[in-house]
């Protein structure tokens, strides 16, 4: 339907360009109400007068032709709600002959839908209008009383108040733009639907009660017309049930998201993410310290010099550093950054926080600015010398940092345990990824050995399909997605091929894939935790929140990964290929396996550790695969057994093929010779001496010692006394 909204993710930032854009919304939701309250007036004169039904079914319908001249930021001029108006206004010149009218019908079909609009979902806006001005007006305030705090180790507890005050205003405030946006964005929809269902009410009672009108409200081509209205209207109520449903995910999902980004310095318990030194380009809100001079009269002229620090939105464009004050429709320039000499460098001013400034020795001026915590401020930094170096423009290639950023210590804030929970990340696309989905390998504080160099982080699991250009094999039985707690195996069985049926040992999980990455060594529960605190990192510089949900089935055969919508094979690993798994210390639902793989014409196996989240304990997973692979052992040492028994019966049977061929080979000469042959004791069975068995080109023995008897006894005998098993054994956590 092309209907415009406001995008949800643009809430907490609070660009300019979305306080422009808002102010549209703001300015069609105040033209649609005057809109509509003229509509409710029309309609209660119907209700008032029996007297001018006439007059104000006249008023009514050309109320609904002033629908097309009205100025609707948000509505084109040829839209359908236009043109459906304008047909309901001919339908109405013929109704406003007819003089008699059943209030009570008008009031059930008419009036009610249109003051439950104006009342409940118009007034809505415009409370939620005043919170957000409020909310807005506070978060402000909060945000100025945290940046005028000192340095001064005195005022932590100051601090600690400001900054949980800042996170509360941020909250609110972004809370209360969530609401107000989807308000604005439901407010498209619902005008369709209050706009219609009043009219077409109106049509209906006029229908129904009024028999002197059926020449003129009771014609097929009306009755066609209000079905299509009343299925046109059906069809924006379901697009309106859905948008409101998936608002209500994605405003719970921000929020979530966004719990990070509430407390402008984080907290000691969140996981570090360093900064980002390889920026060529970078937005965001900065403040500006202004100075002016004043001339303080007396004996001796003196020249004073007050400071005022103004918050701004700053980005950077073709080798300028721009900024734009909120009110603004467009950008001012602040400085440019192609000049030789400019340089970003830490600054101390103010007795403030993370301030930086910004030297151009050409224009003799020196701008200060001040970030929200360290982590901007070194972007800041590096974003800007990046920029210079490049000469202003942005070649995809960023050289190194002039300012190295200093690690977050214990004053400040400490890093996370290595492995920590997941990190929210920031509302903003990923364009550093390529179409795989695989993004450079994240640079950490303290990188080690185990990890190859400059290796790729894998967020998309590659299916089948997009490695061999082919259509994955769809499993048996219809697509359906499983319960996420309801792991049991008779429901997988169900399903899965017939190589799983017949396997010893089934069981699924949910999970969801968060990546892999290439790793020197097969196994150590260190390498799997810290793969995942990298990983974990990575997600969040980078800004993937995007997760490919799976069907794990761990059976002893292999473990696979089935799409749990189309309930097709995603991915096989074979149990040999697992060398080690393991599951998270502290965040019980991250668990990672490594495998091995070997490519055609290698002569060294490659290791890749891969990452999951499910939505049970990881620990019941880990316990599966060991499950698992102990039975796969076992099959193995089995199936090894076997064929080690067959060779012995085989081998035998052919030591007795060979003599009876030479029993009745021998000639009747040599007949009494035969009486002489070595029997066991009691005559029933022939003893195979080690010269027999050299003669038959079989390993010889000690020729002292006669071989066993071949009985079904010696078929009996338990696997270890058969062969020497290998000293195998699978890997499983530490």
């Amino acid at each position: 339907m092309g209907i415009e909204k406001l995008h949800l993710e643009d809430a907490l930032e609070d660009s300019p360009q979305t306080r422009s854009l808002l102010s549209v919304f703001e300015k069609d939701a105040m033209t649609l109400k005057k809109y509509t309250t003229g509509l409710h007036n029309c309609c209660q004169r119907i209700m008032k007068a029996q007297n001018e039904l006439c007059a104000a079914t006249q008023s009514l319908s050309q109320h609904l032709r002033d629908f097309e001249i009205q100025k609707f930021p948000l509505e084109s001029d040829d839209s359908v709600l236009s043109s459906t108006l304008k047909q309901f206004s001919s339908y109405l010149d013929d109704v406003s002959s007819i003089q008699q009218v059943l209030s009570a019908q008008f009031s059930e079909t008419m009036m009610y839908p249109l003051s439950r609009f104006l009342q409940a979902d118009l007034e809505e806006v415009t409370t939620l209008c005043e919170m957000y001005q409020i909310a807005s007006n506070e978060h402000d305030s909060a945000m100025n009383r945290y940046m005028r705090l000192p340095k001064k180790k005195e005022s932590e507890r100051q601090k600690s108040e400001y900054n949980e005050e800042l996170y509360l205003m941020r909250k609110k405030f972004h809370q209360t733009s969530l609401h107000y946006y989807s308000s604005l964005n439901a407010l498209q929809y619902k005008r369709k639907c209050s706009l219609l269902e009043p009219v077409m009410g109106y049509l209906h009672a006029q229908r129904a009660f009024f028999q002197m009108g059926q020449d003129a409200v009771g014609k097929k081509e009306i009755e066609d017309f209000l079905n299509n209205i009343s299925t046109s209207v059906q069809g924006v109520q379901q697009e309106l049930q859905t948008e409101t449903k998936k608002t209500v995910e994605l405003i719970d999902s921000l929020e979530q998201q966004s719990a990070h980004l509430y407390h402008a310095e984080p907290m000691v318990d969140m996981p570090y993410i360093p900064p980002n030194t390889t920026l060529t380009q970078k937005a965001g809100y900065l403040f500006l310290r202004r100075g002016k001079h004043f001339h303080v009269p007396g004996p001796i002229g003196k020249q004073l010099i007050a400071t005022k620090w103004e918050r701004c939105f700053f980005f950077t464009v073709g080798g300028n550093l721009m900024s734009q004050a909120r009110d603004e429709l467009a950008g001012s320039l602040v400085l440019d950054l192609n000049e030789p000499g400019v340089l970003a460098e830490p600054h101390e001013s103010d007795d403030r926080r993370f301030v930086f400034q910004i030297v151009s020795p050409k224009n003799k001026r020196n701008v200060v600015l001040q970030a929200e915590n360290e982590r901007e401020k070194d972007e800041w930094i590096c974003t800007l010398n990046n920029i210079v170096r490049e000469s202003g423009y942005v070649k995809g290639k960023g050289g190194g940092p002039q300012a190295k950023p200093k690690e977050r210590t214990s004053s400040s804030s400490s890093m996370s345990k290595p492995g920590s929970g997941s990190v929210s990340p920031d509302q903003a696309s990923i364009s550093s990824m390529s179409s795989t989905g695989a993004v450079p390998k994240t640079p950490t504080p303290t990188p080690s050995s185990s990890f190859v160099a400059d290796a790729p982080i894998q967020f998309d699991l590659l299916t089948p399909t997009s490695q061999n250009g082919g259509v994955a094999p769809s499993l048996p039985g219809p697509p359906k997605r499983i319960n996420p707690f309801d792991q049991s195996a008779n429901e997988v069985l169900d399903t899965l091929d017939s190589a799983i049926d017949n396997s010893t040992f089934v069981e699924s999980f949910v999970v969801r894939f968060l990546g892999s990455m290439e790793v020197t060594t097969d196994r150590g529960e260190k390498l799997v935790h810290e793969t995942m605190r990298q990983i974990m990192a990575a997600r969040a510089i980078h800004n993937v929140f995007k997760m490919t949900e799976s069907r794990l089935v761990v059976s002893s055969e292999a473990m696979r990964l089935i799409d749990p919508a189309t309930n097709t094979l995603r991915t096989t690993f074979a149990l040999a290929d697992i060398s080690f798994w393991a599951a998270h210390p502290e965040n019980t639902r991250l668990f990672g396996f490594i495998t091995r793989t070997k490519p055609p014409g290698a002569t060294n196996s490659t290791f890749s550790c891969h990452v999951f989240e499910c939505n049970i304990s990881a620990e019941e997973i880990c316990q599966a695969i060991g499950t698992a692979t102990k039975l796969a052992f076992q099959a193995l040492m089995e199936k090894k057994a076997m064929e080690k028994i067959q060779q012995v019966k085989t081998r035998e049977k052919n030591i007795l093929l060979q003599n009876i061929q030479q029993l009745e080979d021998a000639p009747e000469d040599e007949e009494d010779s035969l009486h002489n042959l070595p029997l066991s004791p009691d005559g029933k069975y022939l003893v195979l001496t080690a010269a027999d068995e050299s003669e038959d080109g079989m390993e010889s023995g000690d020729l002292s010692q006669p071989m066993e008897k071949l009985t079904v006894e010696s078929m009996q005998q338990p696997i270890s006394d058969s062969f020497d098993t290998e000293d195998v054994e699978p890997e499983s956590e530490a």
